[in-house]
């Protein structure tokens, strides 16, 4: 059976106002976001980092998850939603990390 695959993005995005404005696109991406007409992201959460020395100037976090790397590669390429997303975070971002991982952990 396929594992779920989680992903995990983080921003650096400087001003608090752009900071809530992607926020405010995630939540749309949320609704919005389909393929073949049906929601396929299992979950999207996304949120500020708590500001320590830890976080290194990674200012918002992300944590989604698709069924399978087919609806991640679909969300990469083809989502209209994401598209969107992206057309509004990069003007506001200076740096993006995205890594993606099936868990161990589940079995």
């Amino acid at each position: 059976m396929q594992k779920p695959i989680e992903r995990v993005t983080m921003f650096k995005i400087p001003k608090e106002e752009d900071r809530e404005r992607a926020l405010n696109q995630y939540k749309i991406l949320k609704k919005t976001a389909v393929k073949d007409n049906k929601p396929y992201i299992l979950a999207c959460e996304a949120g500020h980092t708590g500001q320590e020395p830890r976080a290194q100037g990674w200012t918002l976090a992300v944590k989604s998850t698709f069924a399978s790397k087919g609806d991640m590669d679909y969300y990469d390429n083809e989502c209209e939603a994401h598209k969107a997303l992206k057309a509004v975070v990069s003007g506001m971002r200076t740096d993006v990390m995205t890594v993606w991982f099936e868990s161990a952990l589940n079995e």
